[in-house]
Formats: C-alpha cells, sequence, structure tokens
C-alpha cells in the first residue's frame, strides 16, 4: 500500500504563490495550453510586458507548480536559427492543501482494493453510471445546448474538457490520476461508466463516450453528437 503521508500544509508554500493573480493568471493560461507555452506567449496572452512574465514564470517554476524546457521555434534549425526559448507546461505533480490533514487517497486506495473481486467492482460500475446520469439530470436544459451543458459538468468535475481533433472531446486533467496510475483498468472503467451515465442524464448516447488513453490526460475521449446521418457514417474513433 501507498506508504505517502495525509494531505495537510506542506504544499502551502507553492499554493500561496498563485495568490498573485498575474501569476495565477499566467498558470492558468499555461495550464489550459495544454502544450509549452513561451514568455512571449505568456506575456501576450496575459497583458503583460515580457520581463514581468519571465520573472512569474520562472517564480512557478521555483514553486513548483511549472517545469521549464528549451526549444527553438518551430522550422528553425541550424546555426541561424538563434537562441533555443525557453518553455514552461504544467508539472505533473499534485498539490494539496487541507487543514486539518485529511487521507481521503488512502481511502481511494482501500475502496480499489475491495473493488478487486468482481461482484463488488460490478456495484462499482453501477454506482458511477447512475451518479453520472443524477448529474447529468441536474444540469439537463434546451437540447441545443447539450453540448455545453457536458463540458460544464465536466469542467466543474476538474476533467478540463477541449475539442480536439476530428471532433473529439478530449479530457486534459485526470482527477483520479494518484489511483489511477497504480490502477488504470479499474478506475478507467469506472471514469467511463461515469461519463456514459452523465450522457444519459443529459438525454444523449452514452456510447458516444469510450476509452481512448492518451499520456498525459484521461483515458477516456467523447465523440461530438454528429449534425446528419452522413457525419455518422464518417466519424472515426480516436
Amino acid at each position: 500500500m501507498d506508504g505517502g503521508r495525509a494531505d495537510g500544509l506542506a504544499d502551502v508554500e507553492a499554493l500561496s504563490s498563485l495568490s498573485d493573480p498575474t501569476r495565477r493568471r499566467l498558470y492558468e493560461l499555461i495550464a489550459q495550453a495544454g502544450r509549452p507555452v513561451s514568455r512571449d506567449e505568456g506575456a501576450l496572452a496575459a497583458g503583460i510586458a515580457r520581463p514581468l512574465a519571465a520573472y512569474h514564470l520562472d517564480k512557478l517554476v521555483e514553486h513548483g507548480l511549472l517545469e521549464a524546457t528549451y526549444a527553438r521555434p518551430a522550422g528553425k534549425t541550424g546555426p541561424g536559427a538563434g537562441r533555443p526559448a525557453k518553455l514552461y507546461q504544467r508539472a505533473p505533480r499534485e498539490f494539496v492543501l487541507r487543514a486539518p490533514a485529511r487521507d481521503y487517497r488512502l481511502l481511494a486506495e482501500l475502496l480499489v482494493r475491495a473493488a478487486a473481486s468482481g461482484e463488488v467492482r460490478t456495484t462499482f460500475t453501477r454506482t458511477a453510471r447512475e451518479f453520472g446520469r443524477s448529474l447529468g439530470r441536474a444540469a439537463r436544459g434546451d437540447p441545443g445546448r447539450r453540448e455545453h451543458a457536458l463540458q460544464e459538468v465536466l469542467r466543474d468535475r476538474g476533467y478540463e474538457p477541449f475539442v480536439a481533433e476530428r471532433g473529439i472531446v478530449r479530457l486534459r486533467n485526470c482527477p483520479f490520476d494518484d489511483v489511477a496510475s497504480r490502477h488504470p483498468d479499474l478506475i478507467c472503467g469506472l471514469i467511463l461508466a461515469l461519463i456514459r451515465g452523465l450522457l444519459a442524464g443529459i438525454g444523449t448516447e452514452p456510447h458516444r463516450a469510450l476509452l481512448a488513453p492518451q499520456e498525459g490526460a484521461c483515458c477516456v475521449a467523447i465523440r461530438m453528437r454528429p449534425t446528419s446521418p452522413a457525419r455518422e457514417r464518417r466519424s472515426v474513433n480516436p
């Protein structure tokens, strides 16, 4: 079993650095980008000068919230390509702040181990599907806004949805990443059941959600609803 500590105040200094509005804005911009971002891009998006952006970005690296790498601009190679640019992306580690300390990860680990038996696993999956359906019913509104409602619920739950290639909604973040990394089969199956239940509750096709593992992202993807039978025939799974 994981011998880690309960979540407490260990990350207070790192998370306190986000109290600065500019620094928080830069962190959110980079998290939403889903790719390495340069100082120039960060400054432009945040509406601040490049030196100020560089200062705040480097502070976020110092606190472990971002990671920095170096690369030349795309398409530029050789002696005349210039110096590599410093790029920033969100760090993969999780930061938690709770007072008093809580150990929900241990609870999750215990439940996952209990679900190793087939009967309990079936119950977990059914419960995840039913809970997702209840979330969908609560969010259901105008049929024309189902896609918006779907992404809003996923965003509120921490999945960070975005529209990727070929009309596929990907989920940039896995809220259960710590446990999922050790028990991917079970956790990915529960997430799939949850999101299929959500789709059913909103009033659309549950089978639009499918397992499509991608490094650094949630294991589930969602096909956007086709506007015509012809488009449905042309749709391709990721």
